[in-house]
């Protein structure tokens, strides 16, 4: 009987070494944080307050929020809102990203009741607002440099510094080693959520902060209430605990190559191929034409995808991530802004408004295109076509599209492998019904595009 216990007492032993040893080698999802559920079929638009209207405030931007909604918005990201440092300004007005004073508004916007009048505004249509964050320095002139010269990095001779290797010259680096200075900003954050009911924020050069900064921040926020956290930045550890999307700034790269560079799809393919199996399926990234960055320095959508534009911006909006509308970019805005002095926006035609409403309408309905882990994953579709031809198909929850696009300025005839999509489909923009049989071949003509919606 002992030996039967004994034996008994072994096998357990054993079957429990092996589920603990097992254990060690079990996956669990990279991504920790918890998305707020309104972000799950999102998009995203970029609000430059200072050139959007003649007035250049709040009250005046108000008046565009219903057509925006009605183009399909779902969140409106402000660019900085805070007063704007006069000490070593640029232009006439300064950057917003010079940062005065973390509490108070621009007065050019208008004042804190103004704002929190916006706000509820864009709450009460259904939309959410994010702010515009600030963190990696500040104006020469906000009273910090003061009141607390220790929260600043120093040079050699001990004096303020902007951040180094880059010509912002306008502004002063903060010292994330100094845990006062951490507490300081981590409390100016949570002021705007819990006294104004903002949704979040975008950051600005995020991944110049330490990673454990940010993912204190989060947990506070959230504490409050569910926040959306977007990093201008573009690395997977940001993702874990802290942020809900990061930048896809090689996106935007690759799709120049393809398109004005002509360098032909392999950095598109590479860039699907690095997001598929890199970057955790459930973080979200931004994927985006035009943004105030590269309108002000890099040039015009025209400019950077020429005859491409529409290919470009349709692509952005089928692959993995939230699609981002720049203001002014669905009136086709044809020149770059400038950063430091007023340059209204001219609202006079709509071109772009319609591609972009057919897009968002579908990727609201569409599940196959929801973000994240929400929405399925990008599936090639071979061809004999594969230097001009990319073709890939997203499933889930029984929704289900194709996309097919030219990234050449040739009519291409290409033959595609439709193993596993036969059946019918109903494309976008056309209407037309195509019956895919396995092995098709379908005409396109220079940069056009084919999306098919089962």
């Amino acid at each position: 009987m002992k030996k039967i216990f004994l034996l008994l007492g072994l096998s357990f032993f054993f079957v429990q070494c092996k589920k603990d040893d097992l254990a060690r080698y079990q996956t669990k999802p990279y991504v920790e944080l918890q998305h707020p559920e309104w972000s799950k079929s999102a998009t995203l638009y970029e609000v430059n307050v200072r050139q959007f209207t003649k007035e250049g405030t709040f009250k005046a931007f108000e008046k565009h929020l219903p057509r925006l909604k009605a183009m399909g918005i779902d969140i409106i990201w402000l660019m900085p809102i805070n007063p704007i440092g006069v000490k070593h300004r640029k232009g006439t007005l300064g950057s917003e990203y010079s940062v005065k004073d973390y509490y108070e508004i621009n007065p050019e916007y208008g004042n804190k009741e103004d704002f929190k009048h916006l706000v509820s505004t864009i709450h009460t249509m259904g939309m959410h607002v994010i702010l515009d964050w600030v963190a990696n320095h500040s104006a020469w002139d906000n009273e910090l440099t003061q009141k607390h010269p220790n929260w600043y990095t120093k040079n050699k001779e001990g004096n303020f510094q902007p951040t180094t290797w880059y010509d912002w010259d306008d502004v002063v680096d903060f010292d994330y080693n100094q845990p006062d200075m951490r507490h300081f900003m981590t409390n100016a954050m949570k002021y705007w959520v819990k006294d104004f009911n903002i949704d979040g924020y975008r950051c600005d050069v995020a991944g110049f902060i330490p990673v454990d900064f940010w993912e204190n921040v989060r947990s506070e926020l959230d504490a409050i209430k569910p926040v959306f956290m977007l990093a201008e930045w573009e690395s997977r550890d940001l993702h874990k605990k802290a942020f809900d999307m990061t930048y896809s700034w090689t996106l935007f790269d690759k799709m120049k190559d393809a398109t004005t560079n002509n360098k032909g799809i392999g950095g598109l393919v590479e860039y699907m191929a690095h997001d598929q199996n890199a970057f955790p399926s459930n973080g979200y990234r931004m994927t985006f034409t035009d943004n105030h960055d590269m309108n002000s320095w890099n040039g015009t959508p025209m400019k950077n995808f020429g005859a491409g534009l529409k290919t470009a911006i349709v692509f952005s909006n089928v692959i993995n991530g939230m699609p981002l509308v720049y203001s002014g970019q669905e009136a086709g805005l044809d020149r770059s802004l400038k950063f430091f002095d007023k340059d209204e926006i001219e609202w006079n035609a709509f071109p772009y408004a319609a591609l972009f409403t057919k897009l968002f309408e579908l990727k609201h309905k569409n599940h196959a295109l929801w973000n994240g882990d929400f929405g399925g994953a990008m599936v090639r579709i071979y061809s004999d076509k594969m230097d001009k031809i990319i073709s890939f198909s997203r499933e889930k929850d029984n929704d289900k599209i194709i996309s097919i696009l030219n990234f050449s300025n040739e009519v291409v005839t290409v033959k595609l492998n439709f193993k596993y999509e036969k059946g019918t489909y109903k494309e976008l923009f056309s209407g037309q019904v195509y019956t895919l049989k396995g092995i098709d071949s379908l005409t396109l003509q220079p940069w056009d595009y084919l999306i098919l919606v089962k």
